[in-house]
Formats: C-alpha cells, sequence, structure tokens
C-alpha cells in the first residue's frame, strides 16, 4: 500500500488537493460572460418581460377608449368612423393580427362609403401594411397592385413606395433564393429610391429609408450610419426606435461585434415589450444570438417569450419563424440539463467517498486532538504557575522600586539640608566672629575712654552704632547665601506669576522683603514670628505680605507654599 499512487489513495495534504481535482471535473460549465452593459441590459429586458401584463393592459386601455368614442359622441359621422378605425388599425397593426385585419376591412368599407379614392388608397395601404407584416407577401402585393399612384397626393405616393419597396425587401429575405431574391431586391430598391424621391434628410424615414437600402445592399458602415442617426438626432417613437436599434444589432452581428449585436438587440426587445409590439423579431433574433453565444439559459427564457408574443399576435408566419428556432434552443438545454444531471451524478459519487475518506480522516484527528488537549491542559497549569510565579515576582519588584524610590527621595531630601546646614553653620560662624569682633573692639574702645575719664566720648560712641546698618548687612549677607545654595530662586519664583506682576532686583545679589519671606519658608522657617524677628516685622505684616503675593500668583494659593518647596538647590 506504501507504493500506491498519492492522487488515487490520498493520504493527509493530498486528500484536499485530490479533493479540489475532483470538484473541478464535475463543476458546471458557466454561460457565456457580457460585457457589464450587455449584462445589465439583459437583466432590464428580463425584469421588462416579467412586467408584459401591465404593457399589455396599458395597450388594452387606449384600444377600450377608441372603441368607446364609436360608441359615444358623434358615432354616425362617416368622419368620425374613418378616424377611430384609423387609429385603431394603426394600434393594432403590431400587436394583434386579426383584429387589425379586421378593422383594416372596416376602415375601407367607411371610405368606400365616404366616396374618397384618397381616403379609399389609405385604407388599401393599412390593410396592405398589415398583410406584409404577418408574412402574407403575395396578397400585401396583390392588393398593392391595384392601387394608381399617379394622382395621389405625396403624402400617400410615399407610404406606398415605402411599402412596396419594403414587401419586396421581406420578400427577398424570406424567399431564400439567389435567382428570386436578387429580383425581389432590385424592385424593392426602384421603389425605395422613389420614396426617397418624395423625402429629404430632415425626415426620419428619410434616414430609415436609406439605412434599409444600405443594409440589404451589404453596406454595413453606410447603413449602420444612417440607423445611429435615427437614435441620435431624432425622437423615435418606440416602435421606430426598436426597428433602428434592430436594423444596428444584425449589422454589428455580420460585423463580428458580438457584445454590440446584444446590446442593440437588446434595447430593441426592451422598446418592442414597452410598446407592447407582438410581432417584433427582437427577441426571438437576440434569443439566436445568445443560443450562440453560449448563455443558453437566457437565450430559452426569451425565445419562450418570442413565441407567446408571436401566438399572442395570431400570424403564422411569425409563429412559424420562432418554433423553427425554439427545437434547437430547447434541445440545446435538455442537452445542457443531462450533462448537469450526469456530472451531479458523478458529484454525488465522488462527495459520498470523499465522505468516506473524511470520516476515517476524523477518527484519526479526534485522537490527536485528545492527545493535544491533554497535552495542553499539562502545558497550561505549568503555565499557569509560572504566571503566578512571575506575578508575584514583578509585585515584589515593584514593591522594591518603590522603596527604593522612596529612599532616593529621602536620601537627595538629606544631602540638601546637610549642605544647607553647613553653608548655614559657615554663615553663622564667620557673621557671629564679625560681631564678636566689633564687640570686643567697642568694648575696648569704652574701656580706654573710662580708664581716660573720657565720659563725654563714650556718649559719643554709643552713638556711631548704626544698628540698622547692621540689620542691613546681616540680609546682605543672608541673601548672598541663600542665592549660593538656590542659584535658580527668583526666576522659579517669578514663573509663577504673570510678566506684569514679576519681582525685578536691582542687585541679582540680594533679595527684597516678598522674597526674603518665602527664602526662609524655603529653608523650612515656617513660623510668623520667627520670620517677623529676623526681618525686624510684625506677625501682621509678613502675613499681609505673604497674602498678596498668593493673590498675584498663577497659582492656586493653596499649592503655592508646596511649589516653593519644590524649588530645588544648587
Amino acid at each position: 500500500m506504501k507504493n500506491l499512487n498519492p492522487i488515487l489513495f490520498p493520504t493527509g495534504k493530498n486528500l484536499w488537493v485530490a479533493l479540489a481535482l475532483l470538484l473541478s471535473c464535475v463543476v458546471c460549465p458557466s454561460n457565456g460572460q457580457a460585457s457589464p452593459v450587455t449584462d445589465s441590459l439583459l437583466t432590464e429586458l428580463s425584469q421588462t418581460i416579467k412586467n408584459n401584463e401591465s404593457y399589455i393592459e396599458g395597450k388594452n386601455r387606449q384600444l377600450d377608449q377608441l372603441k368607446n368614442s364609436l360608441k359615444n359622441g358623434n358615432s354616425g359621422s362617416l368622419l368620425h368612423q374613418f378616424t377611430v378605425y384609423d387609429k385603431l388599425v394603426y394600434q393594432y397593426r403590431a400587436f394583434k393580427y386579426d383584429s387589425a385585419f379586421a378593422y383594416a376591412l372596416k376602415l375601407q368599407e367607411v371610405a368606400r362609403k365616404m366616396n374618397d379614392p384618397v381616403r379609399v388608397t389609405h385604407a388599401k395601404l393599412k390593410l396592405s401594411f398589415i398583410l406584409v407584416s404577418s408574412g402574407m407577401y403575395n396578397e400585401a402585393l396583390d392588393s398593392l397592385e391595384n392601387i394608381r399612384a399617379t394622382n395621389l397626393p405625396d403624402s400617400v405616393r410615399l407610404d406606398y413606395y415605402a411599402l412596396k419597396s419594403r414587401a419586396y425587401y421581406d420578400l427577398s429575405g424570406y424567399t431564400q433564393d439567389i435567382f428570386y431574391s436578387s429580383r425581389y431586391s432590385k424592385k424593392g430598391e426602384i421603389y425605395a429610391d422613389s420614396a426617397l424621391a418624395l423625402l429629404d434628410e430632415s425626415k426620419l424615414q428619410f434616414h430609415a429609408m436609406k439605412g434599409m437600402r444600405a443594409e440589404i445592399a451589404q453596406k454595413p458602415d453606410e447603413a449602420r450610419g444612417y440607423f445611429q442617426t435615427i437614435l441620435d438626432r431624432f425622437n423615435p417613437t418606440l416602435n421606430q426606435y426598436a426597428m433602428a436599434a434592430n436594423s444596428l444589432g444584425n449589422i454589428y452581428y455580420k460585423k463580428g461585434n458580438v457584445d454590440k449585436a446584444i446590446e442593440m438587440m437588446a434595447k430593441a426587445a426592451i422598446a418592442d415589450m414597452k410598446g407592447s409590439v407582438k410581432e417584433g423579431v427582437a427577441l426571438m433574433t437576440l434569443a439566436e444570438f445568445l443560443y450562440k453565444t453560449g448563455d443558453e439559459v437566457r437565450a430559452y427564457e426569451y425565445i419562450k417569450q418570442a413565441l407567446r408574443d408571436a401566438t399572442f399576435y395570431g400570424a403564422k408566419q411569425r409563429t412559424i419563424q420562432v418554433a423553427a428556432i425554439l427545437p434547437i434552443i430547447e434541445g440545446e438545454r435538455l442537452s445542457t440539463v443531462e450533462g448537469q444531471r450526469q456530472r451531479l451524478y458523478i458529484y454525488a459519487i465522488v462527495v459520498t467517498v470523499l465522505s468516506l475518506l473524511v470520516l476515517v480522516f476524523a477518527y484519526i484527528i479526534f485522537r490527536q486532538l485528545k492527545q493535544l488537549r491533554e497535552a495542553k491542559r499539562t502545558l497550561t497549569e505549568a503555565f499557569d504557575k509560572l504566571q503566578q510565579t512571575n506575578d508575584e515576582l514583578v509585585e515584589a519588584k515593584q514593591t522594591l522600586t518603590d522603596a527604593y524610590d522612596k529612599l532616593r527621595e529621602t536620601n537627595e531630601k538629606l544631602i540638601e539640608a546637610n549642605v544647607i546646614k553647613e553653608e548655614y553653620i559657615g554663615y553663622s560662624f564667620n557673621f557671629q566672629s564679625t560681631y564678636l569682633d566689633k564687640i570686643d573692639k567697642f568694648k575696648k574702645s569704652i574701656d580706654r575712654k573710662l580708664m581716660a575719664k573720657k565720659y563725654d566720648e563714650i556718649g559719643h560712641a554709643m552713638k556711631s552704632i548704626n544698628v540698622q546698618n547692621e540689620r542691613e548687612l546681616l540680609f546682605q549677607s543672608f541673601d548672598q547665601t541663600f542665592l549660593k545654595l538656590f542659584p535658580n530662586f527668583v526666576s522659579t519664583f517669578n514663573s509663577y506669576f504673570k510678566e506684569e506682576d514679576r519681582i525685578r532686583l536691582k542687585d541679582k545679589n540680594s533679595l527684597n522683603i516678598e522674597l526674603r519671606i518665602f527664602a526662609l519658608l524655603r529653608l523650612g522657617i515656617t513660623d510668623h514670628e520667627q520670620v517677623a524677628q529676623f526681618l525686624d516685622y510684625s506677625v501682621r505684616t509678613i502675613y499681609n505680605y505673604k497674602t498678596k503675593v498668593k493673590n498675584r500668583s498663577i497659582l492656586p494659593n493653596d499649592d503655592f507654599e508646596e511649589k516653593i518647596m519644590e524649588i530645588k538647590a544648587f
């Protein structure tokens, strides 16, 4: 078993490779891919087909209004009857053959009663048009042969030549015989030229006739220009739009531009559906195009609707044309469905085999997962213990860090206090020594004067002692010593005030009364009586100075002294 082909007997990773290969073999083939624009139009067409009944209802309402007008009003007037019958023939001509034919006969009957040759000819042309539309070419040509166009108005002659041209052109395409088709085509050209002689380029019908003539003459580029002009320059009705788009679709298809052909034919079919045109060929031709591109689903949907429309219209020729294509598309669709059924059968077998393999591997995997869960549980317990130990170490480390930070802070304060103490002890010894020297010299001077009994000079000597000068020397010495310990005290102190409220000193080596009060505070002398005694002010004065300074500060009053204590020495 170890030497078996891993594709035929897959194991492990090869199982999923084999699964992908097997599934790829049974996937149903995709339909022909259309461009986004074409696909959007086909989706719109399918939705339009679903709304077909609403368009038919709208058409029937129009027809009912015309029929009711025969019963109401001036229904006895031949002119009124002729006008209504003419409109009914126009509405029915592409909608329902038998009704159109019946009203065309009534139109002829009224025209004969009116004894008007022009209206009689007009009625015959209407009947001939319906016969051509239904594929009854011989009958239509027989009817047209009885018309003499020489003395008719230009508008009627135009309709006559245009209809006769179309009859011969349609007959040429229907005959499919080299000998007769060419003869009919030449006759169609002759009548098309006669119709064009009565038209100019400003008329939509001129471009329609020119396009039809060029298309029959195998001049696709010229024909395309005329039909495209109808869509671009004019405002065609739905029926006119459908005929132009239908011709453009056939031209593009013959030139090999299948996507553009399907796009134009879809537009023509949409216009036919919205205009309730049941004798149109756009939907049938579109189904044929889609069938040839491989989109059998839509082709089958559209050909069925084309057959329903042809049956509704009631002309045998249209039904025969659609019925000739339907079996081909339906047969191909049945073949596709049968192929899909066989592939689904193979797919079911493959899925069954793979399901058994999956069950075997599931059992193996389940056993391995059970072992893995046990190993995972053991590892999880070990990890939890390790995590707990790590948490304890982290906590202990944090405790030590906090203790170290407090110790370092205390040490810094002790160093600062020690330096301040040493500096002020030196300052005190120096000041006291100087002061004792002065007292000693003063005592000796007094003693000499007493021994010499110069009592008057003793009074003068006493007056020479200036306590205020001595106090200023004391402050000057204090200021110099403090600023030596706290060189940034003044600048830091000023940073707690607005620019206009900051203290500006004349001598950078001396302090004013406000700075001395907070300098003593920074040295730890917080008792107002001690501060007042040192500065020779009353306690109330000291308190007032402190309050004024705090009120000017940008700091809250309660935080001011705390910020003063944070000013670093050195």
